[in-house]
Formats: C-alpha cells, sequence, structure tokens
C-alpha cells in the first residue's frame, strides 16, 4: 500500500526479475459528485461539465467547448482555458468530500476530446492542475475521475478497459473493478496501468547518537 492524501492506495508492478512492467494502483473511492453542471464563463459563456473524484476533484469538459482541439491547439492555449473554467467553477460549484473536508476543493480541470463513449482506441485528455500545470500523463487521478463519470453515466461496465492518451502520446489504461460507497455516493474503485521506470534509490541512515532519528 502507498499512502496519499486522498488515503491507501495498492500499487503492483511487474518485474522479470531483471527489468520493469506495467505498474498499476488501486484507487480509493472514486464517484461522480455532479454531472452536466452549467457554469457560467466571462470567455465562453455557459461551459457545461461534468465534476469527478478520483482522489482529487476536477471538472471534466471537452475542449471542442472551448473552441479548442486537444491534438492541434497550443499547449499555453490548452492550459489558459482550463485554468479559467477552473476558476470560474471553483466559484459556482462548492465540492464536498463526505469523508475528509482537506479533499474538499477542486483541484482542476480535465480537457478532454469528448469521446466518453467506450470505444477501443485511446480518448485523449490534458489534465490542468494547481497553478496551470499540465500533466504530461493521461493523470492517475484523472483518469480515476473520468472512468467513475463514465461508470456512472452507464458508458461502460466493470473491468471494461479504457485507454486514455495524454498529449505527449503517453498512455494509461483504467477499469472499474468494483463497486463501492463513499457516503452518500455511488462509486468504484479504478485500476490504472502504466509503464513505471525506475529511476534512482535512496539510502537512510541513523547515527547511534542521533535521537531525534529514532522517533
Amino acid at each position: 500500500p502507498l499512502f496519499r492524501s486522498c488515503g491507501l492506495v495498492s500499487v503492483f508492478t511487474d518485474f522479470d526479475g531483471e527489468t520493469s512492467g506495467s505498474t498499476r494502483f488501486r484507487s480509493v473511492p472514486a464517484f461522480a459528485f455532479d454531472v452536466d453542471v452549467g457554469i457560467e464563463t466571462p470567455r465562453y459563456g455557459n461551459v457545461v461539465v461534468d465534476i469527478g473524484y478520483g482522489g482529487a476533484f476536477y471538472a471534466l469538459v471537452s475542449a471542442e467547448q472551448l473552441g479548442l482541439n486537444i491534438k492541434t491547439s497550443r499547449a499555453k492555449d490548452l492550459t489558459d482555458a482550463a485554468g479559467h473554467v477552473t476558476e470560474c467553477a471553483r466559484k459556482q460549484v462548492k465540492v464536498r468530500h463526505p469523508d475528509n473536508d482537506d479533499l474538499s476543493f477542486l483541484y482542476g480541470t480535465i480537457l478532454t476530446d469528448g469521446k466518453d463513449e467506450y470505444e477501443e482506441n485511446p480518448t485523449v485528455n490534458m489534465c490542468v492542475f494547481a497553478e496551470e500545470e499540465a500533466d504530461r500523463s493521461p493523470c492517475g487521478s484523472g483518469v480515476t475521475a473520468r472512468i467513475a463519470v463514465q461508470y456512472h453515466r452507464k458508458l461502460i461496465r466493470l473491468d471494461q478497459e479504457r485507454k486514455f492518451e495524454s498529449v505527449t502520446g503517453s498512455v494509461f489504461t483504467g477499469k472499474a473493478v468494483e463497486e463501492t460507497q463513499c457516503g452518500e455516493f455511488k462509486g468504484v474503485r479504478v485500476e490504472v496501468s502504466g509503464k513505471g521506470y525506475y529511476t534512482g534509490t535512496a539510502t537512510f541512515t541513523a547515527e547511534p547518537d542521533d535521537k531525534l532519528g529514532r522517533g
């Protein structure tokens, strides 16, 4: 298990004795907080978003609503638009996590290609979080939130795997593996997989006279 701010997640890595392979995690309970929410924006007028939780809260919106294309628009235009939606949504939608008030805030906006109906080809998205930072990957908690909303809308079934592609071309797979409950919200646990690589090791020591080092 790996402890994150949202709780414990189970992490697995395939290893053949020499190299690592697929790395995956099983999420905390994920759920659709609200769907088809109208957000008034100065730049784009009324924008319809879904609010999903996958370890953090995200507004999910198709880039087409903002006059953009995930594949061809400039990265700066995408992040600016997503940041604007996040700012407006934070003022108009008060998200609430039923078990942890510290998680009750909108972390960012995920721009999508609008392909929420199940298909074998990857659906592309860009996760823009915090101070308009763009995730180079499809985003683990973002994929989890999208799966939760798609399951809520009955667009996918349990164990039906979908592919999610980022703007850099990296791909995660995600699937809802079991139904669960989070407060009053019916949710799912989601398994997200990708390719992981070891990038380094660290060694920690405690000298004999270091009292604080022993807790």
